[in-house]
């Protein structure tokens, strides 16, 4: 039997709340891909180098208004989880980087695919690297993604390999945060600290050689460059409170409202082309999707049952080893308890002795 749902009105709010912070921060992801061009005639390099510094400004001013800095000491005295969080810094660097030219070189789409095919690559990086072993239904959705990537590299006449880039340096990012075990606000606040001064030194650079767009185009240039750190931290903000709120299950659902809402955007907005062969990827890439959804909400149920069952044969041992909780059950089943004079009489006798002083 499953765990009884908690359908008081202060559970529904609290749900309803957290399915709003979770479509918030799927949607802000989901349609960043309209901020980006905005940011033109920054090219990539910089608007990534932006990101970086204003990121690491806005988290900075978070963690002030939540007094949340004891991490900070915890982490630098721990010089293996400083190199994950160094790691993870590094790749998504890569995965940010890339994604921004993607973006703002029309290939919105075959981004978009990448964050389709993240949860399939996060798998096999579990097996590879963690030695995770997948239920069937996991090593059929991750060989029909193989075969995506197979019929999309015949479509292209090439692999798609923005899509992996994207995919694996996410896949190796989430991997490193698991290791580190942070706050998503904290692990943000980390990493920027380590990109903070090559960042700064590459705008500075650019300055010097009179590249940067930052000052010459304009005041309302300068604050969308320096909005990309509310852009980055807002939906990592919005995700914490979802995920306090809402189950593990239903985030997971979530996570495709991203790459869906990109997708769209790629096909509606932008006019991207979609060739037969693309379709055909695509197609056995949310095959993937949906075998591999289906898997986890069906291994979620069989948890909570054994979870269920686990706590009622618990409750029930206690209650046959408490006297007050085996009364209980005497009086719910209507009985009394059978008196035994012989096995009473040597606890009369003790409570009739002298208590001896020590």
């Amino acid at each position: 039997m499953a765990a009884p749902q908690d359908t008081t009105p202060a559970a529904e709010s609290t749900s309803r709340a957290g399915l709003s912070y979770g479509f918030g921060a799927y949607g802000i992801w989901g349609l960043v891909p309209l901020f980006w061009p905005l940011l033109k005639p920054a090219g990539a390099g910089e608007i990534l180098a932006h990101r970086m510094v204003w990121s690491l400004g806005v988290v900075a001013i978070l963690l002030l208004c939540i007094r949340r800095w004891a991490w900070a000491g915890e982490l630098l005295r721990d010089p293996r989880r400083l190199g994950l969080v160094a790691v993870a810094a590094a790749v998504i660097t890569v995965n940010w980087g890339f994604y921004i030219w993607a973006v703002n070189a029309g290939h919105v789409v075959e981004a978009s695919l990448g964050y389709f095919i993240n949860p399939l690559v996060s798998i096999a990086l579990g097996v590879l690297l963690l030695g995770e072993r997948l239920r069937p239904a996991q090593w059929v959705a991750v060989a029909t993604g193989v075969a995506s990537v197979l019929v999309l590299a015949i479509g292209y006449g090439k692999p798609p390999w923005i899509s992996l880039m994207l995919a694996f340096s996410f896949g190796a990012y989430g991997l490193a945060k698991k290791k580190v075990n942070l706050g998503g606000i904290e692990s943000l606040a980390a990493e920027t600290a380590l990109q903070f001064l090559p960042a700064l030194g590459f705008l500075i650079w650019l300055g010097a050689r009179g590249e940067a767009t930052f000052t010459g185009e304009g005041a309302g240039h300068a604050a969308l460059l320096a909005s990309t750190g509310i852009i980055t931290a807002v939906p990592l903000v919005f995700f914490g409170a979802a995920a306090i709120r809402v189950p593990l299950s239903t985030l997971g659902l979530l996570q495709y409202l991203a790459p869906v809402f990109q997708f769209g955007l790629g096909i509606f907005y932008f006019h991207e082309e979609m060739p037969a062969a693309r379709w055909a990827g695509f197609g056995l890439v949310w095959i993937a999707l949906v075998l591999l959804t289906w898997d986890a909400l069906r291994t979620a149920r069989a948890n909570r049952r054994t979870a269920e069952r686990l706590r009622t044969a618990v409750r029930e041992a206690k209650a046959v080893r408490n006297p007050a909780g085996a009364e209980t059950v005497r009086e719910a089943a209507g009985t009394e308890p059978v008196r035994d004079p012989a096995a009473e009489a040597p606890v009369r006798d003790r409570a009739a002795r002298p208590v001896r002083e020590a």
